[in-house]
């Protein structure tokens, strides 16, 4: 009895031994499994805190693409570190992104499952029930000169319109920030309540050379256990004035610089020209569309009242509509629309690579409701072809 409890008390020393303390990043198993080692060795509270941490460096602490990217470049970032560390290193993400977190607080994402468990479970704070997303915009931080920032508040909604009032989630909230059909830039941040601050869009963080007619367009996505809302807004003014212009490099403009491995002519030491000058290629030209672009709106909106989605998607080329499957959305988007009166389309004014259209005109929905719209088309030049960049439906 005595010798079968030595070997009793040596495996359960061999087993303990054998845990890891430190995070093994070799592989997502390795990863995976070192982390269940660690997290093992605390307490409850302590493990929900180092979930809670785990997923604050995954959703704000890496750049990545999709979660199998996200979660190697986390392997990266945390390899060989032990938990006091990789609190320390949450808290300071979460520091930068102005999330309201601390690993010494109480609990207040929910149970965070960095590898993939999304199913709701019975306390799952983040199986929120909403039904769409809302986003309102305020300009801030006048110093004299105009707005200085925009502040962009999403709210989950019911199917009324009305906030959903939820607590102890940790939603991943991404705001997309487009001008003229390109993305110019990408913030994230923790949803832990209806009542969400939402995002602090500074105008010194973009850049003026990449905003077009001083405007931009704003996707906000919310991912829920059982859904992901999205919800756009287009053609929000910026401040010109605001915006962020690099500094142009300073030079001598008395110094000349030596080609080291040119040859000089003996006869000309100077550089002199000699009328003989090579001549220089001129710059490519962008292929000039041959159709008027109100073609493009006008086969856009037949195709939409014909519910031709495809057809109309296929015309487009703004991110900000996202997927075909968000842009036919039966609830939230085109695929609502039952009909579409077109009344009067005009070209604003167009260029090489880029026009306007304003199209006025009538769209009835799915339950009968006839609205009456005056909205601007954006429109690039694609490969010679004319493709819708942004929309803006104006008062």
């Amino acid at each position: 009895m005595k010798k079968f409890s030595l070997l009793l008390l040596f495996s359960l020393f061999l087993f303990t031994s054998c845990k890891k303390d430190s995070v093994d990043a070799s592989t997502t198993q390795t990863l995976q499994s070192s982390i269940n080692d660690m997290a093992s060795s605390l307490t409850t509270i302590k493990q929900i805190k180092f979930n809670e941490a785990l997923y604050i460096l995954k959703t704000f602490g890496v750049e990545a693409d999709g979660d199998v990217a996200e979660l190697k470049a986390l392997g990266q970032l945390i390899n060989g570190k032990k938990v006091p560390e990789i609190l320390a290193m949450a808290d300071q993400v979460a520091q930068q992104n102005g999330i309201e977190w601390a690993s010494t607080a109480p609990p207040s994402l929910g149970e965070m499952n960095i590898f993939g468990d999304d199913l709701a479970k019975e306390s799952d704070p983040n199986d929120v029930k909403a039904s769409g997303l809302s986003i309102a915009t305020q300009l801030s931080g006048d110093n004299g000169n105009g707005p200085t920032a925009i502040q962009i508040i999403p709210r989950l909604v019911d199917n009324a319109g009305n906030p959903v009032a939820f607590t102890g989630a940790g939603l991943e909230a991404i705001l997309e920030v487009y001008s003229n059909g390109t993305k110019i830039s990408t913030a994230k941040n923790l949803m832990q309540d209806n009542n969400f601050k939402g995002f602090n869009l500074k105008f010194a963080s973009l850049l003026a050379s990449k905003i077009y007619d001083n405007k931009i367009d704003i996707t906000v996505s919310v991912k829920t256990t059982a859904k992901t809302f999205k919800m756009s807004k287009i053609g929000l003014d910026v401040n010109p004035s605001a915006l962020k212009v690099p500094e142009a490099p300073k030079t001598d403009s008395t110094m000349v610089t030596q080609d080291p491995n040119a040859v000089i002519d003996p006869n000309n030491p100077a550089g002199t020209p000699t009328g003989t000058e090579p001549s220089v290629s001129a710059p490519v030209q962008s292929k000039q569309p041959t159709a008027d672009p109100k073609n493009t709106v006008s086969k856009f909106l037949n195709n939409v009242n014909s519910q031709n989605l495809k057809a109309a998607f296929e015309s487009s080329n703004n991110p900000s509509w996202g997927s075909y499957e968000s842009f036919s959305n039966p609830t939230s988007g085109f695929g609502a629309i039952k009909s579409v009166s077109v009344k009067n389309i005009t070209t604003n004014g167009s260029s090489t690579n880029s026009s306007s259209v304003n199209a006025t005109y009538d769209v009835t929905d799915k339950n009968g409701k006839t609205t009456s719209l005056k909205a601007t088309f954006g429109l690039k030049n694609v490969n010679g072809e004319w493709k819708i960049s942004s929309y803006k439906i104006n008062p």
